[in-house]
């Protein structure tokens, strides 16, 4: 398969492959709007030709919007191949692209957000340590950092303070979340406007800058949601979805 590379020069006629086409969408101009803001900090969008969810992204990890120690490292916010285009080594293309590269810019390694067990939105442990990375940090809500080193001389990454115990302050549920997802632009809004309806404590915190993002109380900052002060999950909510986390009905 051929792949693209997203620039700025690009990017208004691209599809960015995990959200809709529409650019009118307000998914599509949210996450494009973010990546505009990135590309000068050394942000990779590296997608497939075919229209599909098959890319890469990545960026130097003291660039990341996570809240990370990772000197000289690159760090992937996400590796996504699926539907009919799982199972012909497009994964495999997209991380070996992403390895050579950073060893070009003199990066001593990768990271990535995982945990024990697969969770959505987060890259499958079984995987990753196939291709030889490892764990090499773990936050109290099972957040885990992993990396594959270039050298035996890298020191391994690590998340920060903030991040190694997730909890916030408050009664109710706590949402922490940035606009590199594209979905949050459209069911941010439409769970807080659930929440309002039914009498739920809920706050939505976006994530509007890197240095925001990097002193969140998690790990995972495309979203994380807590509940009591209490770390709840990163899978992103649509009103049912909610709503039966909430047992309402």
């Amino acid at each position: 398969m051929d792949y693209i590379r997203v620039t700025n020069e690009n990017l208004e006629h691209e599809h960015i492959c995990c959200a809709i086409s529409n650019n009118r969408d307000v998914q599509v101009s949210s996450k494009k709007a973010w990546l505009a803001g990135r590309f000068d900090e050394g942000l990779v969008f590296l997608k497939s030709v075919e229209r599909g969810k098959c890319f890469i992204e990545y960026l130097p990890a003291e660039n990341a919007w996570n809240p990370i120690d990772a000197p000289s490292y690159m760090y992937i916010d996400c590796l996504w191949v699926s539907g009919s285009l799982k199972g012909h080594g497009y994964s495999t293309d997209l991380l070996e692209a992403c390895i050579a590269d950073s060893r070009e810019k003199g990066r001593r390694g990768l990271c990535i957000l995982s945990a024990a067990k697969k969770r959505p939105f987060l890259a499958d442990p079984k995987y990753l340590r196939h291709k030889g990375f490892s764990m090499c940090d773990e936050a109290d809500n099972g957040i885990q950092l992993w990396h594959l080193p270039f050298g035996a001389d890298a020191e391994p990454p690590r998340f920060r303070e903030c991040a190694r115990h997730p909890h916030v302050d408050g009664e109710g549920y706590v949402l922490f979340y940035t606009s590199q997802c594209p979905f949050n632009a459209k069911y941010v809004p439409i769970v807080e406007r659930t929440a309002t309806e039914l009498g739920i404590p809920f706050r939505a915190v976006h994530l509007q800058s890197r240095e925001e993002a990097q002193g969140a109380p998690t790990p995972v900052t495309t979203y994380a949601l807590f509940r009591d002060g209490e770390y709840l999950t990163n899978e992103q909510m649509n009103d049912k979805r909610f709503l039966k986390l909430v047992g309402a009905r």
